[in-house]
């Protein structure tokens, strides 16, 4: 069994599995559909994905319009610093966002449901990053905000510049983004 928490805003889930480990290594159960469909939310997952970043690399502010993706979140090597906006406008927590670290020691993955946009920051000499998604990527409905929106107000453990994607440079302001009713 996997411990729940919900943060600061509601519906973003923190989960921490139950390790098992000895002097030969460890396991753990990562996902358990009839567990995350009673303790979080019922979702079906369709696709996974699984990226590498170098070390002050940031990904984000990402999410979906029309088809939003819920996404279960952990990293596998090395550690993030993980960042989610409620971007719902019915929403009382409508623009206020949550970051947690992530990595491959503490093991924790965190759930982003849909209706949120999502990014990273890698605090390690790279990170692997795997994600379980409610609905399938699409390249035409994907929309960026500004990573450093000073309305949305993230505090990014940052020591430098970081190093962004032409589109996470370009990013939308909140102001002017497209967001969910």
């Amino acid at each position: 069994m996997m411990e729940y928490t919900e943060l600061e805003i509601p519906d973003v889930v923190l989960i921490e599995p139950k390790v098992f480990g000895d002097h030969r290594g460890f396991f753990m159960e990562t996902f358990r559909e009839d567990e995350f469909n009673e303790k979080v939310q019922d979702v079906r997952f369709v696709q996974d994905n699984h990226s590498m970043s170098g070390k002050g690399i940031l990904r984000g502010l990402h999410y979906q319009i029309k088809r939003p993706q819920g996404k279960l979140v952990r990293v596998i090597e090395g550690e993030v610093f993980d960042v989610v906006v409620d971007i719902r406008k019915s929403s009382l927590y409508f623009g206020q966002w949550v970051g947690v670290t992530l990595s491959a020691e503490n093991r924790k993955m965190l759930w982003v449901p849909p209706g949120f946009a999502h990014g990273f920051y890698v605090l390690s000499d790279s990170a692997q990053f795997i994600y379980k998604c409610t609905d399938y990527y699409a390249h035409e409905l994907e929309r960026c905000m500004l990573w450093s929106d000073e309305t949305i107000g993230i505090k990014w453990p940052v020591t430098a510049s970081p190093v962004l994607s032409a589109k996470d440079e370009n990013g939308t302001l909140f102001k002017d983004a497209e967001v969910f009713e």
